[in-house]
């Protein structure tokens, strides 16, 4: 009894200390934060957000929620953005594998004979066998049960993240993995995420040639190897495997589900999509296949494409970013260490540079005589230092997969287009559309 009583007074001793350090440190910066609610200690603003709409919520109370960063993501990523260049990114080969995948989608959707299905799994199957080519050397087969099982995961992880409780689990992850509830199969999915990587580097390893390099792997082990003799490396297999799972993951699901938020869009809107057909029949034809360099002579695709990334809004708060330093912004002080979120649908939203900012219209991104135009707010990929370093690569994936798509297809939706919700499933950290059903009409 008294070893518990004075455990439970060396508790409640700790938690004051704690709560007071807490106060003292905003009564310190009182004046100097932005306007906001009153955080309270190790929950902050938690309660005045609705973790059904957190982007709302977020954008109504302005808070921030904190991530991992650092030197560690420096230095990966800097070794990530060469490696992946090395591989072809943003050049003539990444091209030609896209092309391939592409083409075996095609054939995929013609073997559909015109049913009516879910089109998830035809994209996130292509669009995973171009990143994996990269990171793993080599492209699955469509019908490898390992690889849908891969994809499910990165699907149900991602839908995940845009529920009230995947915004929990990012808030608070050391407590909720402790705790029954869903989080458990979106841990247990993460967890066979990793197991394949690891799997994957294990082969690598085993069979690896540092005059031969043929992939990501091969890249990481072979630095690993050089910097083994430091003691602050940051290349060490734990950092291999989740550098390569980042790149997997996000290689797969951020373009296949624009994609697919892309044809409901188009379903919506047939006018459209009737444009763009005549855009790559006129350009492009029928007799071959489409081109990077074609979107320079087709300003209508490209500025649906964009319209397509603003409405969709993916990832609609970005990546945290992190204050290096005491940060005067306006006429507040951002303490260093504070981490801020670039809420990036507030711009892609922004009635300022957009004239209709609810509403798809490709018009935002056309000038009078029907160019293209760009647009300062155009920014699905994040700005500053942490931005997607995947970007060349999604854009060149977008172009080249809806034109591969529409020069074979039209779209068909059961019903008719003023029936079509293209309101979002979830809005969380990602945005997820609805699901549905659409056929593949040859034209």
């Amino acid at each position: 009894m008294l070893a518990s009583g004075l455990l439970l007074v060396a508790l409640l001793a700790c938690l004051t200390i704690m709560v007071v350090m807490s106060v003292w440190k905003q009564r310190k910066l009182s004046g100097k934060l932005p306007p906001g609610p009153t955080p309270l200690p190790f929950i902050g603003n938690y309660l005045q957000l609705n973790t059904e709409q957190m982007y709302n919520s977020l954008m109504k109370v302005s808070c921030g929620v904190a991530f991992s960063n650092g030197e560690r993501a420096k230095q990966l990523r800097r070794f990530s953005i060469a490696t992946l260049r090395d591989f072809g990114l943003g050049k003539r080969g990444i091209e030609e594998r896209i092309q391939e995948e592409a083409g075996y989608l095609i054939e995929g959707l013609r073997d559909t004979k015109g049913a009516f299905i879910d089109p998830t799994f035809f994209l996130s199957r292509s669009v995973s066998n171009v990143i994996s080519s990269i990171v793993f050397g080599d492209r699955f087969d469509y019908e490898d049960k390992e690889f849908l099982s891969l994809l499910r995961m990165i699907s149900g992880s991602f839908q995940f993240t845009a529920t009230s409780t995947g915004q929990l689990c990012e808030m608070f992850s050391s407590v909720m993995k402790h705790l029954p509830g869903p989080q458990q199969q979106a841990f247990k999915e993460l967890q066979g995420l990793e197991d394949f990587v690891a799997k994957k580097v294990e082969r690598n390893l085993r069979t690896l040639d540092p005059n031969s390099t043929r992939d990501f792997i091969d890249s990481f082990l072979i630095r690993m190897k050089e910097e083994e003799k430091n003691p602050n490396t940051e290349f060490f297999m734990k950092n291999l495997v989740l550098t390569t799972l980042n790149l997997f993951f996000g290689g797969t699901e951020s373009v296949s589900t624009t994609l697919r938020y892309g044809f409901l869009l188009l379903m919506k809107h047939p006018d459209v999509e009737a444009k763009i057909h005549e855009e790559i029949d006129r350009v492009i034809g029928k007799n071959r296949q489409p081109k990077y360099e074609d979107r320079a002579k087709m300003p209508y695709t490209e500025a649906v494409i964009h319209e397509i990334q603003r409405v969709a809004d993916i990832v609609p708060m970005g990546l945290d970013h992190r204050v290096t330093k005491d940060t005067k912004f306006r006429d507040f002080i951002l303490p260093k260490g504070t981490e801020v979120f670039p809420m990036l649908g507030s711009v892609l939203k922004d009635p300022k540079f957009f004239c209709k900012p609810w509403e798809f219209y490709p018009q935002h991104f056309l000038d009078e005589r029907g160019q293209f135009k760009k647009s300062d707010a155009f920014v699905p990929f994040s700005i500053g230092k942490r931005h997607c370093f995947g970007e060349s690569l999604a854009r060149m994936e977008l172009f080249l997969y809806l034109t591969n798509i529409l020069q074979n297809f039209r779209f068909q939706f059961p019903r008719p287009p003023q029936d079509i919700d293209v309101s979002p499933q979830h809005v969380g950290f990602a945005t997820i559309p609805r699901t549905y059903t659409m056929s593949f009409q040859p034209r």
